[in-house]
């Protein structure tokens, strides 16, 4: 009986200090934070399929769908521990002491003592699903899926874990160098801006009649991606003080300027070209917005976040030249939304680092920030970490890719003959939009009928293979030849008289 009720005595130790040793308020924060990050999965799906044809739109959101899977089980099975495991000193990876999240579950995270372990990797987990999630974007209109989806578990092994490894882990090399990279400047953004620019370059460009006249199939999808993932950014951003405080809720409030600044700036340098209020030029400035905050919003005042905003609309669009300049086919902007994105979010804290915003979240009491705390230092760390983090993850992205594509049966691009007839068909099997075109032959409703080859050749912009709507306008036609009584005058069909045999 004494033996009984000494045991019971220590259990209730252990369970009373199991749940008072991290605050309840913080942990369910932390949940449901990591849950509206996970709500960026279908909101980057909705965003790459409206700004696709209509031919490919289901294939990318196949693509995100099937890397996010793919991710967490990486993630489970050694994705943490390689990112995230505090007994690896290499200062470059992690090494496998939580394989399969072994010991994984109530001691304080290697990210912060608020919250416990388990929750972190799983929250962590998030982020490195929407970072596959865009890098998915590279493969856009004449990318196969089933490599792709083997390039996901190696990429996260052999680019992701280690960018994340750098600034987070604490024996990480940037973390100890004094790198600030608050939310994924580093492992996000560049990783998924510059891993999806050298996964495109390694596919090649897309046909010349595809890139002709290239433009959005549903731009009311674009918006609804958009809106999505700023709600989920919200999350990605402010969660990632990891505890629900002050530091939260200002880097909640940095993200939501940047991004409305980011907006306005896109859509006005897009209206002084085309006199047009794009809709898509606003969603693209937002999101390049919410880019910039990523690795800056939890550390900067809420003035900088409106220069930080303004900076990024005007930057990043003036980016999505450079993929001409290189020419290389970054159909959905990854390289200047995301890459570019990220750059000037780590450049913003060189210069508008505050050590008193760091603060508030009452953990990192210690952090020197940037100019404006006379650090003066933090530009040339910052700079030094963006070039390692840029060209380890092209070439390391390229190297992947370019391996992947000399295994028989796994090359990554589909044939001419799938480009020009949409992923949808050759690699899905179904479509986003079920429709019939009405200037098009019903017999022609499968691409691979024999209808296709006695077409003219592909007009710029056109769909499916098909000649342009206007092209077929312009053609002889029967509506505008001169008339003529055998063709406007319908015979009835000659019906056999009675009492008569039929011929």
């Amino acid at each position: 009986m004494v033996l009984r009720e000494s045991v019971l005595e220590v259990l209730n130790v252990i369970l009373k200090n199991n749940t008072t040793q991290f605050d309840r308020g913080d942990i369910s924060f932390i949940i449901v934070a990591g849950a509206m990050v996970s709500f960026m999965i279908p909101g980057l799906a909705f965003l790459y399929s409206g700004l696709a044809r209509r031919k490919s739109a289901l294939s990318l959101i196949w693509a995100v769908t099937a890397s996010n899977a793919v991710c967490i089980f990486q993630w489970y099975f050694w994705g943490y521990s390689l990112a995230f495991s505090p007994s690896a000193t290499n200062g470059f990876i992690g090494n496998l002491a939580h394989f399969g999240l072994i010991n994984v579950l109530g001691d304080p995270s290697p990210g912060s003592p608020l919250i416990p372990d388990l929750l972190y990797a799983f929250y962590q987990m998030e982020f490195a699903c929407v970072t596959v999630g865009i890098l998915m974007g590279g493969i856009a209109e004449r990318g196969r899926v089933l490599p792709a989806m083997i390039i996901t578990f190696l990429w996260m092994t052999l680019v992701y874990c280690p960018l994340a490894c750098w600034p987070w882990n604490i024996n990480g090399w940037a973390f100890k160098y004094g790198v600030l990279d608050y939310a994924g400047g580093g492992p996000v953004e560049i990783g998924s801006g510059v891993g999806g620019l050298a996964y495109a370059w390694v596919l090649g460009r897309r046909q010349e009649t595809e890139l002709q006249n290239f433009r959005p199939h549903n731009v009311s999808l674009v918006n609804l991606g958009t809106f999505m993932l700023w709600f989920g950014w919200l999350g990605f951003n402010g969660g990632s003080a990891f505890g629900a405080n002050l530091r939260a809720i200002m880097a909640v409030w940095n993200s939501m300027l940047a991004a409305a600044l980011g907006g306005i700036v896109w859509c006005l340098l897009d209206y002084r070209l085309e006199r047009k209020y794009t809709m898509v030029g606003f969603c693209s400035g937002t999101i390049a917005g919410l880019v910039a905050a990523t690795p800056a919003s939890g550390f900067i005042h809420p003035w900088a976040a409106v220069i930080m905003g303004i900076i990024s609309g005007a930057v990043c669009n003036y980016a999505t030249k450079v993929k001409s300049l290189l020419r290389m086919d970054d159909a959905l902007d990854l390289f200047a939304e995301h890459a570019v994105g990220g750059i000037l979010g780590l450049l913003t804290n060189a210069f508008f680092a505050s050590r008193s915003i760091v603060a508030l979240d009452g953990v990192n009491t210690n952090v020197p920030g940037g100019w404006v705390d006379h650090h003066w230092k933090q530009l040339y760390i910052q700079i030094a970490y963006i070039c390692a983090t840029c060209s380890y993850a092209f070439v390391v992205t390229a190297l992947i890719a370019k391996c992947i594509d000399t295994i028989p049966g796994l090359h990554l691009r589909t044939t001419a003959e799938g480009e020009k007839l949409g992923l949808d068909e050759v690699e899905i099997g179904e479509f986003a939009n079920d429709y019939i075109e009405v200037r098009r032959h019903f017999m022609d409703w499968t691409a691979f009928g024999n209808g296709i080859d006695a077409h003219q050749a592909s007009a710029p912009g056109n769909k499916h293979g098909q000649p342009d709507l206007a092209q077929q306008d312009q053609q002889p036609s029967l509506h505008n030849e001169e008339a003529s009584p055998d063709s406007t005058v319908e015979k009835s069909p000659e019906l056999p008289q009675a009492g008569t045999a039929p011929p």
